[in-house]
């Protein structure tokens, strides 16, 4: 098996996440750091992390979890900040958020120790939705609705084609439902700006089949055996 996909079975992080490690001469095979991709991993070798061997975890664990703002999507923070992580220090696995929210973001998050599953949800190719709940300074204009929906130029670059449909409109913001299946780094909230407005509030409330529901902000649910057979029938 190679490297990248035997760190994967471990749940140390997805694939891409893993290939990182390597590259930054973090990880060895029976004492030996190795960097370079494709290495193959045989039966009986000790594979190590950070000095610390890993295994492939038996037991597969899919977590919904509705993240509030105020909490970022890392393992760790440098600055000292809450993390997602923070509330499954005593899980019995090592999850691994799938993809992130920004700290000022909440909604819908999705953590795992498959790193398979990972990759494929968050591989380009598979163009998996997201569904935001977006509160919106000012009224939005049907137009400028459009104008997301066509592409808007995000850090020099067209994003993809979105849906953007409004909700309802007041005289200080408008509400939202803003699907994209990018994940540039907060994408839609600098969508938002190109058509001039700022984002007042940003929920995600659909990744891929996977609903939010009524889950109340800062708690987390397995995922049913209905929704996590929708999640592979997408691969």
């Amino acid at each position: 098996m190679r490297l990248q996909k035997y760190l994967a079975s471990c749940g140390v992080a997805s694939r891409r996440a893993s290939e990182k490690m390597i590259a930054e001469g973090r990880v060895s095979v029976d004492g030996t750091v190795i960097t370079e991709m494709g290495t193959k991993v045989e039966d009986g070798q000790i594979v190590c992390v950070d000095g610390k061997p890993v295994t492939p975890e038996a037991q597969k664990y899919y977590v919904m979890y509705h993240k509030p703002a105020g909490e970022v999507t890392t393992v760790q923070d440098p600055e000292g900040r809450a993390t997602v992580l923070d509330r499954f220090r005593d899980f019995p696995a090592r999850l691994y958020p799938v993809g992130r929210l920004d700290y000022d973001s909440e909604g819908l998050l999705l953590l795992t120790n498959d790193g398979d599953l990972t990759e494929h949800m968050l591989h380009p190719s598979r163009e998996v939705d997201k569904v935001y709940l977006a509160r919106v300074s000012n009224v939005v204009t049907p137009d400028e609705a459009k104008r997301l929906e066509r592409g808007v130029m995000v850090d020099g670059r067209l994003t993809s084609r979105a849906k953007a449909k409004i909700l309802s409109t007041q005289n200080l913001y408008t509400d939202m439902l803003i699907t994209i299946h990018e994940g540039r780094n907060r994408q839609v909230r600098k969508m938002v700006e190109q058509i001039g407005h700022q984002v007042v509030m940003l929920r995600r409330i659909r990744f891929g089949p996977l609903k939010l529901g009524d889950l109340p902000r800062g708690m987390w649910r397995p995922l049913t055996d209905e929704e996590l057979a929708l999640l592979k029938d997408l691969f």
